[in-house]
C-alpha cells in the first residue's frame, strides 16, 4: 500500500510530467490522482504529473524475469547476467548487438496496451540490418582442414587486393595473403558428393574467393578414415577468381594456413526450447536447450583480425555475424561470439 502513495508524491515533488507504467498499475491510476490532488504538492509547470500505462514486451522463447534470470545464473546455466544468450541490454552488447539495433526494434515494435509477444527474429532483422554496411567481411574458417596447391610455387607468397565490404566501398580494402597451403571448411570438402553439390570434391573445380580456381586431386586420411589433407593444382590464368572463358558453380572461403591466426568462436542458439516453450507446465521449471552453446576451440581467421579489439564486429563471410567478445578476448586468445546467422526465413509484414 505504501507504494501507492510514495509513487505519486516522488513523482509530483521531483517535477515528473509522465509516469510510464506496465498495464498492472492500470488500476492504480485513480489512486496515484488522488494522491496527487490532495496532497497539494507543487508539481511541474505542464500541469499533475500523469500515468500512463503500456503492455510489457515478450519476446519468443526468451527469458526476462528477473528471477528466472536469477536462478540460471546461480544454477551456472548462463555465466552471468551478461550471457550472450540473455536479453538484457549487457547480454545484448557483449553478443554483438547495437544500440542503432535495439532502437529499430524498438520502433518496429512500437508501443501498445494490447499484451501480446513478438518473435526473436524480428529482433535479429534488426541487427542484420544495421551490419550489412557497416561491418568489414572477413575470412574465417571456423572447421579447418589443409590444402596443399601441388602446382603453386614452393615459398611463395603473393597477396590479392580485397574489397571490405563489396556493398560499401567506404570501408576500403585489405590485402590478403595466399599461398601453397590453405585452410577450408570441412564442410566445403567431400569425398563422395551427393548431386548438386557445387563444392570441392575429388575432380572438381572451384573459386576460391578472390584468388584462383582450383581442382581436388585427391585427399589422405589417418587410420580411422578421416581426411587430413586435400590435394588440389590451380589454374594461374583464373588470377582473381574471375574467368570469363570458364564458369564454376562454386565458390568457397579460405584462409592461408601460414599466416592464419587461430581463435575460438563461440556459436549461440536460443537458451529455450522452441518447441517446448519457456516453461515446463507440469513444475514450472524453465525449457532449457542444451545445444544453446556450441564452442569451437580450433577456428583459424586470415591475419587481418589479430588486431580485432572487444566489442569489434565484422561479417564472416558465409558464416555470418560476429563480435569480438568483451569478457574472455585477448590479442594472445581471440574470442569470437556469434551475433547472428547471416539469413533467416524472417520477413516483415
Amino acid at each position: 500500500p505504501m507504494y501507492d502513495f510514495a509513487h505519486p508524491i516522488e513523482d509530483a515533488v521531483e517535477g515528473i510530467t509522465h509516469s510510464i507504467c506496465t498495464l498492472e498499475f492500470e488500476d492504480h491510476r485513480p489512486l496515484y490522482d488522488w494522491v496527487v490532488i490532495e496532497t497539494g504538492y507543487k508539481t511541474s509547470p505542464e500541469g499533475n504529473p500523469k500515468q500512463i500505462e503500456f503492455a510489457k514486451l515478450y519476446l519468443t522463447n526468451v527469458v526476462t524475469g528477473k528471477r528466472y534470470i536469477k536462478k540460471l545464473v546461480e544454477d551456472g546455466v548462463v555465466d552471468g547476467w551478461d550471457d550472450p544468450r540473455l536479453v538484457s541490454l549487457s547480454a545484448l552488447r557483449r553478443r554483438g548487438f547495437t544500440p542503432e539495433s535495439i532502437k529499430m526494434f524498438v520502433d518496429l515494435v512500437g508501443v501498445t496496451k494490447s499484451q501480446g509477444s513478438v518473435e526473436y527474429p524480428m529482433l535479429e532483422y534488426c541487427i542484420r540490418e544495421d551490419l550489412k554496411l557497416k561491418s568489414k567481411r572477413m575470412m574465417a574458417v571456423l572447421n579447418p582442414i589443409k590444402i596443399v596447391i601441388d602446382n603453386y610455387p614452393e615459398n611463395q607468397t603473393e597477396y590479392f587486393d580485397v574489397p571490405n565490404n563489396q556493398e560499401n566501398p567506404e570501408l576500403g580494402s585489405r590485402k590478403v595473403p595466399f599461398s601453397r597451403e590453405l585452410y577450408i571448411d570441412a564442410e566445403d570438402f567431400m569425398e563422395e558428393p551427393p548431386k548438386k553439390y557445387f563444392r570441392l570434391f575429388p575432380g572438381n573445380e572451384v573459386r576460391f574467393m578472390n584468388a584462383y580456381y582450383l581442382t581436388c586431386t585427391g585427399c589422405e586420411k589417418d587410420a580411422d578414415g578421416n581426411v587430413t589433407l586435400i590435394h588440389c593444382t590451380y589454374d594461374p590464368a583464373t588470377k582473381g577468381g574471375n574467368y570469363p572463358e570458364r564458369k564454376v558453380k562454386g565458390t568457397i572461403h579460405w584462409v592461408n594456413a601460414p599466416t592464419a591466426v587461430n581463435a575460438e568462436v563461440r556459436l549461440y542458439e536460443n537458451l529455450i526450447d522452441e518447441e517446448k516453450g519457456v516453461y515446463n507446465e507440469e513444475d514450472g521449471s524453465m525449457n532449457i536447450n542444451p545445444n544453446s552453446l556450441t564452442v569451437l576451440n580450433k577456428c583459424v581467421v586470415e591475419p587481418e583480425l589479430a588486431d580485432a579489439k572487444p566489442e569489434d564486429k565484422f561479417q564472416f563471410v558465409r558464416t555470418g555475424y560476429f563480435c569480438v567478445d568483451s569478457k574472455d578476448s585477448s590479442k594472445e586468445h581471440l574470442v569470437f561470439n556469434r551475433i547472428v546467422s547471416l539469413k533467416s526465413s524472417f520477413k516483415l509484414n
